[in-house]
């Protein structure tokens, strides 16, 4: 079942940046790329923890600011040759507002 939820205005998230959404079980980094379109994933990277909302962005994916891996915003996926996952969250714009999808 989805529970959308609303996050914040579009224009509150930097283009090629992030905002934090702290839900009560992690924190949640909502992207925001040059297109204007939106992905979020869990905010710590699969290796070891680094806060992915404070990486660079770049295309569809983001660089972790602790040892520059690279996790791709669609799926969570560490770009190879760094293997490793982290969790995905369905988002939607409507009305210039961001939605992330946090199943009940």
């Amino acid at each position: 079942m989805s529970h959308w939820v609303k996050v914040a205005l579009l224009e509150e998230i930097p283009r090629l940046g992030a905002r934090v959404v702290r839900s009560k079980d992690n924190d949640i980094g909502v992207f925001r790329t040059e297109d204007d379109r939106v992905f979020a994933v869990n905010n710590a990277c699969p290796h070891k923890g680094g806060p992915l909302s404070q990486g660079i962005v770049f295309g569809d994916k983001v660089a972790c600011p602790l040892h520059s891996w690279k996790i791709n915003l669609k799926d969570g996926r560490a770009e190879e040759p760094d293997v490793g996952l982290t969790a995905c969250y369905n988002t939607k714009v409507e009305d210039g507002f961001v939605y992330l999808d946090i199943k009940a």
